[in-house]
């Protein structure tokens, strides 16, 4: 596969000092496995009020001069926090609608935040790790997560190889882990989705995103570029199934790898960011599939590498990360919200970020945003983050 990279331009509000990260009990303290939090913001003092000053003298009338038109107002930007910071090129995020917490995957391994206590702790360790990408290549690990009612952690992996790669499922509890658990340590494995070398067919992999949707398990997979496939597990009394290719991205919309992916907030459809060729700019798509895996709508949307889409659960508001990959659209990426107005799909930046991978709103409307770079030099440490925005989207 052949996805992802960066120079480090993101504009974020006030950056404070860092606190350590907090691991749970007996969590490994290996320097490749730190992250660190961010401290709470404080308010800025209120500036000294300006002197009045003399009003100026009133200029001759014009009567035939029609008065200029006011600007239209800047709407008010969200508060923004870099909320999590070291995290080794993290590509998933999704929040426990309960809890609240955020579970976050990256090379590291898979992470928990507890934002009412801004600590972070190790979940699942062990991964191995592969490499991602053209031209530049990237380390990665587990690339995605989302959650399988409240007590199931859904983990698209893309630590080895294609045709080796599975989707694992770990229980999970509300609970702080005591310590991390082994990558292997799982409930359910899903796949591996083997090769046929007589084929030329090196086995599906780079699992990337997942959710589930009428007792089915969707994931977005980049191993067959010739294809495109989105993989599915049927669940049938509490256990998924075999994990088999269903729909044929590429086959339907001529644009290769699917990436982001979640449903529309009434359940009718199934919504796929195209993330298309990482040297083509503009060229992402967003497409609908009913429940049969049709294409019923397929769009435009001017948006370079869709690396992410998610709802707003207030507005019902779509937004969407764009990792913006090509050398000569460096710097572009950032957060957007997708207005669909007719056949046209019109973005709306909200945001400019660091090579952005995924995103996941809290029940109360927070937006989390995994990022590769935070524009902060961190030296040889990860330079990956963890982004809050107040609720507003």
């Amino acid at each position: 596969m052949h996805r992802l990279s960066v120079q480090p331009t993101i504009a974020l509000l006030a950056l404070l000092a860092f606190a350590p990260m907090v691991f749970a009990q007996d969590a490994p303290k290996a320097e490749e496995k730190k992250a660190e939090t961010k401290a709470e913001e404080k308010p800025a003092d209120k500036p000294a009020d300006k002197p009045a000053e003399k009003p100026a003298e009133k200029p001759e009338e014009k009567p035939e001069e029609k008065p200029a038109e006011k600007p239209a107002e800047k709407p008010a930007e969200l508060p923004t926090k870099l909320s999590v910071i070291h995290l080794d090129n993290p590509s998933g995020v999704t929040v426990h609608p309960g809890t609240g917490h955020v579970f976050i995957t990256s090379r590291q391994g898979v992470f928990r935040y507890v934002p009412a206590t801004k600590k972070i702790y190790l979940e699942v360790e062990g991964f191995p790790t592969d490499e991602y990408g053209k031209g530049p290549k990237y380390n990665i690990g587990p690339l995605g997560c989302t959650l399988w009612g409240t007590d199931r952690l859904i983990v698209p992996d893309g630590s080895q190889k294609d045709g080796e790669e599975v989707v694992r499922i770990y229980k999970i509890a509300d609970e702080l882990p005591a310590k991390p658990r082994k990558a292997t340590e799982t409930e359910f494995v899903l796949g591996p989705i083997k090769g046929n070398p007589e084929a030329n067919y090196k086995g599906e992999g780079n699992y990337y995103a997942a959710v589930v949707w009428n007792d089915t398990i969707y994931v977005t997979a980049n191993g067959d570029d010739t294809k495109g496939w989105i993989v599915t597990s049927k669940i049938t009394d509490g256990k998924p199934g075999e994990l088999t290719g269903t729909i044929a991205t590429k086959e339907a919309t001529q644009v290769d790898a699917p990436v982001g992916i979640t449903t529309t907030p009434d359940s009718s459809s199934l919504v796929v960011g195209q993330m298309g060729e990482v040297s083509v700019p503009g060229d992402s798509l967003l497409s609908f599939y009913d429940k049969e895996g049709k294409l019923t709508k397929n769009y435009k949307t001017t948006l370079n590498d869709i690396s992410g889409l998610a709802y707003s659960p207030k507005t019902g508001k779509l937004y969407a990360t764009d990792f913006a990959w090509a050398e000569e659209i460096k710097g572009n990426g950032g957060l957007f919200e997708l207005v669909i107005e007719g056949d046209e799909v019109k973005p709306k930046k909200i945001l400019g970020l660091d090579r952005p991978t995924a995103l996941g709103f809290d029940k109360e409307g927070a937006l989390y945003v995994t990022v590769f770079g935070t524009g902060k030099d961190t030296g040889d440490k990860p330079n990956g983050g963890l982004i809050r925005l107040e609720p507003g989207l």
